[in-house]
């Protein structure tokens, strides 16, 4: 689940996970290893998948064993994910993925996120009497740019066809599959705003409820959606019959789809961007995403010795929380569709921004008044693959929301994403709403390379958790020598209350929750430094990561104990 930035808090931890505090209990009684970490690293060297349910990453394996690469592997996956876990990911929604390609040696991005409808603007949202676009429904709509995506890393970097890689995921919609238990606690949650759309209700709330843990669930709809776009290609969903019955419902609905909406989407190529953090390049994609966030949080820390503080050590935590604080606050401001806005990428990832805004972190205060600085001045699911050749992909993809808009179109078996309601109604505003325009976006892959070389393909989901969540994992690696399992499954803070992309403003420096493997007398230091830390059940985000050591070619894959899901090799 992707919450959107700004929800209340009980909201965005509405997954608490017996399995959490298994994990716990178990990680204590384990021969090695940190006392936190809760399975070892999965070894491999033919290739690696990790994913957030094992069905996905299972049928990675396959892909990948039966002659495919990495691309094509991780489209396959993700099909498997949109059907094994709907709430998350799915066609109706958005993707973003960074490959790295063995041939030239080198890193490529894709942003496949989709647009606001031609007839979206700021006066339709106001003449209905909104001061925010709605968060469920047919006007929180974008057009779904997750086929699109798939169709141009397999053009670029796929070897299989269509049918081959939508097998696994037709198979799994038509005969069904046992729900997973997260992922029935998260259905579980959605089934009362389900029940609200017939189509979705009819879809996803078999017999008036959500489906239990270990229950067969069906989706004939998903099953012909996806047969469909197997025979046809990506054109069967932005200019075929798919388009048409989408079309259809929004208009039926309220909303503002027209086909000349799908039939203009396009994707985009852009060039990953990068900071250095002690000896490793981290790269993301830039905005309208929010990557660069996670790269100006590690600007800020790098002048501080993380590593004599310690994990999990109040004064460590403060750091990386006020430095969330001001990379999340140049984020409300700057970050947008850069073909609307002139976003200042280089100078927002530089060294002297960072050294110039690393003056306003005081090691022993939090700051209750954040601001964004001036640079010109000097439910979700993250899945990573990599193959035998050298290559590896790390993909996200999203609904937003769980079930994001919760509306499904007719009888085509998924909801349509909500990413629309990210966009602000203030004219004044980077992040404005304006037809054909991007909305900022909260899901972002990462990756790391060290000398030239795969390093880390890494990502945690998890709406405003991301770009924090990949600050303290590569903290927890780099400054804390943890391994790809451990510094996944280490405790995190999530801090919550910066400003909004939207345009809301902060006025309290925001709040702070800790997960529960971070003692009382943490939060009692943290307290005394004026951090307003607040009870939140957990768990903040979902990782997923695949470690790639250069030298032995050995793959090293963690996957979260917050979710379902589970890192497989051969």
């Amino acid at each position: 689940m992707t919450p959107r930035p700004g929800l209340a808090l009980a909201g965005f931890f509405a997954l608490i996970g017996l399995a959490m505090m298994a994990s716990r209990l178990l990680a204590h009684d384990r021969p090695s290893g940190p006392p936190h970490k809760t399975r070892s690293s999965v070894l491999a060297r033919g290739g690696m998948a990790a994913t957030s349910q094992p069905l996905a990453t299972a049928a990675a394996l396959r892909v990948l064993q039966a002659g495919g690469n990495a691309v094509d592997a991780a489209i396959a996956a993700n099909a498997v994910l949109g059907v094994v876990e709907p709430m998350s990911c799915g066609i109706g929604g958005d993707l973003f993925a960074i490959v790295w390609d063995s041939k030239s040696q080198r890193l490529y991005g894709v942003n496949a996120s989709g647009r606001a409808p031609g007839s979206a603007t700021i006066d339709f949202y106001r003449s209905k009497g909104l001061a925010q676009i709605p968060e469920s429904g047919p006007l929180s709509w974008s057009v779904p740019g997750c086929v699109d995506g798939w169709d141009q890393l397999r053009i670029r970097f796929g070897s299989k066809p269509w049918a081959d890689l939508l097998a696994p995921a037709i198979a799994y919609a038509e005969d069904g599959f046992p729900v997973s238990e997260i992922i029935a606690a998260s259905w579980r949650g959605s089934a009362p705003r389900l029940a609200r759309v017939p189509t979705s209700a009819a879809c996803f709330l078999p017999g008036g409820r959500a489906p239990r843990t270990g229950e067969v669930f069906r989706n004939p709809g998903l099953a012909r959606s996806l047969r469909s776009i197997a025979r046809e290609g990506r054109d069967a969903f932005y200019k075929g019959d798919l388009a048409e019955q989408m079309v259809a419902y929004s208009k039926s609905a309220g909303g503002l789809f027209d086909l000349k909406d799908f039939e203009d989407h396009t994707s985009t190529w852009v060039e990953p961007v990068s900071t250095n953090y002690r000896g490793f390049d981290v790269w993301e994609l830039p905005p309208n995403g929010q990557g660069i966030a996670a790269l100006q949080m590690l600007n800020l820390l790098e002048p501080h010795d993380l590593g004599k503080l310690g994990p999990q050590s109040a004064e460590a935590l403060h750091l990386m929380i006020e430095a969330k604080k001001l990379a999340y606050e140049d984020r409300a401001r700057y970050y947008a569709d850069p073909e609307f806005a002139g976003v200042p990428v280089a100078e927002l990832i530089s060294k002297p921004y960072a050294a110039r805004r690393g003056k306003l972190i005081d090691p022993a205060r939090a700051n209750p008044r954040p601001t964004a600085g001036d640079p010109r001045a000097a439910d979700t699911i993250y899945m990573t693959v990599a193959d035998k050749d050298g290559n590896a992909v790390s993909l996200i993809q999203s609904n937003f929301n769980g079930f994001g808009s919760e509306h499904v179109p007719g009888d085509l078996g998924f909801p349509i994403q909500n990413r629309g309601c990210l966009f602000a109604l203030d004219p004044a505003h980077a992040n404005r709403l304006e037809p054909r325009k991007r909305p900022f976006h909260t899901i972002i892959p990462g990756f790391v390379t060290k000398d030239g070389k795969p390093w880390l393909s890494f990502g945690l989901m998890g709406g405003d958790m991301q770009a924090q969540g990949h600050a303290q994992v590569l903290v927890n690696m780099i400054d804390f020598g943890m391994d790809v399992q451990a510094a996944g499954d280490a405790p995190r803070f999530y801090h919550a209350g910066s400003s909004k992309p939207t345009g809301a403003l902060a006025k309290d420096g925001g709040t702070v929750a800790l997960e529960s493997g971070i003692g009382p007398e943490v939060r009692r230091a943290l307290e005394a430094m004026g951090h307003r830390i607040v009870d939140a059940p957990g768990s903040f985000g979902g990782y997923q990561a695949i470690r790639i050591d250069a030298e032995t070619g050995v793959l090293i894959g963690g996957s979260d104990p917050r979710k379902d899901g589970a890192a497989m090799g051969y």
